[in-house]
């Protein structure tokens, strides 16, 4: 009582083997595709990720910062390359870790930059 026909059941005959070059139009898709993805997603954020560092590496006394628990404070003082001591409040201060901060609010200005501020504001 089986419903399957002897056509059904048969073997399907045998091809001719197909030749195994090597297609490299088959691979531009991939290439393409790649090529694509690197531009607007691989690039951009290597960028971000570099422009991130060099600022935390320039951070000095008095800088303004957010952590990235969202923390506000001013920098009071850097330990190491690893670590700054920030003042949250009136002498309250907190240790963090540089790559924990994810912004800088506002910069100190150098003694060159308000000297060269000052005398261009009695110039004028």
């Amino acid at each position: 009582m089986f419903l399957i026909t002897s056509a059904f059941a048969a073997s399907a005959p045998a091809t001719a083997p197909t030749a195994a070059g090597f297609d490299p139009m088959q691979l531009a898709p991939m290439v393409l595709i790649f090529g694509v993805m690197y531009f607007l997603l691989i690039r951009p954020q290597q960028k971000k990720a570099k422009q991130h560092q060099e600022t935390i590496a320039a951070i000095k006394k008095g800088d303004s910062v957010v952590t990235s628990g969202g923390i506000l404070g001013v920098i009071h003082k850097v330990d190491s390359d690893a670590e700054v001591t920030v003042e949250i409040a009136e002498n309250v201060h907190v240790r963090v870790v540089r790559s924990t901060i994810s912004n800088i609010l506002s910069k100190t200005e150098t003694t060159k930059t308000k000297a060269s501020a000052a005398k261009s504001a009695k110039q004028a």
